[in-house]
């Protein structure tokens, strides 16, 4: 039977919006601030509508987006879980602000130290971190290339950073080169990966001036911003690199960054990020509705909304 007073999923809402919300259905969103730009609405909802042709429960289920301010959290998850929004989507500023505000978190996430996917349980939110999930898949299918036994070498100390290297120590690759232009924050990085238990893989350094021992092939990950603006120059210059180097870049718009561009232009393997971004909605559908979904419609979708 039909739901009656179903929200507009195409709406951007609020904190104020919560205190009142009546949808009788199954709720799922995404939170962050700013959250105009985010594909997950159409993604999910798109992905329901065609898991609904297959299990009817999944027709009552829609997917919104909250615009939540980084001080209105801590009130704004309570109000999640009261009105019973199965599964959240946390995006910046929200992964890391998140942990200690939630019942329960896992392993993984536990070590990434953010979550960007909760889960509702009888005693409240569950945490999961579904980014490294979502760049492992991706290289694998994008670039034919697995972590495991690889020389991989990841730019950038951020918070993405951290997820994908700590994928990459999951994984078991063979070493993991990081390199930053901040020292400090290089430091902060490694000192929350020094417990891992193949930590000993771990090789840093300065990606001003990149040392003569760096691998000359491999896989490279760009985690850093620069591509994000027109002008941004390469991180990092590959005429040291050989051929046979595959880069896998985590931005997906512009899909030309300089990075990208010069390896095309040396005939390296390479990809954008967008498909991370698939990859790891997905992961987080399928732990809300413990069933398989249909991630190449929510590829289209993707790409289509971002014009790609």
């Amino acid at each position: 039977m039909p739901l009656t007073n179903v929200p507009d999923t195409d709406s951007i809402y609020r904190l104020i919006d919560l205190k009142d919300w009546k949808y009788e259905g199954v709720s799922l969103a995404v939170i962050g601030h700013p959250i105009t730009h985010s594909v997950s609405p159409s993604m999910h909802n798109t992905a329901l509508s065609l898991m609904s042709n297959d299990d009817p429960q999944f027709s009552h289920w829609r997917y919104f987006k909250f615009d939540i301010l980084p001080e209105d959290l801590s009130s704004a998850l309570p109000l999640f879980y009261k009105n019973n929004f199965i599964g959240l989507n946390l995006t910046i500023p929200h992964k890391v602000e998140a942990v200690p505000l939630i019942t329960k978190i896992d392993p993984t996430a536990q070590k990434i130290g953010a979550v960007n996917t909760l889960h509702w349980q009888d005693d409240g939110y569950q945490g999961y971190n579904t980014d490294g999930y979502g760049l492992e898949k991706a290289i694998h299918c994008d670039l034919d290339t697995k972590f495991k036994d690889s020389i991989i070498i990841l730019l950038g100390a951020g918070g993405a950073s951290r997820s994908a290297a700590i994928q990459c120590l999951e994984g078991e690759c063979k070493e993991l080169w990081i390199g930053n232009r901040s020292e400090n924050r290089l430091v902060t990085l490694l000192d929350s990966l020094c417990n891992h238990r193949l930590f000993s893989k771990v090789k840093s350094f300065n990606l001003s001036s990149p040392p003569s021992n760096l691998p000359k092939t491999g896989l490279l990950i760009n985690a850093t911003s620069l591509g994000l603006h027109k002008g941004d120059p390469p991180p990092i210059d590959l005429t040291r690199f050989d051929h046979s180097l595959i880069i896998y870049d985590l931005i997906y718009k512009p899909t030309e960054t300089a990075l990208l561009q010069n390896a095309s232009s040396r005939g390296m393997k390479c990809a954008h990020g967008l498909t991370m971004l698939v990859w790891q909605g997905a992961r987080s559908l399928e732990i809300w509705s413990e069933t398989a979904v249909p991630t190449q419609a929510m590829m289209r979708v993707a790409r289509k909304k971002l014009s790609l």
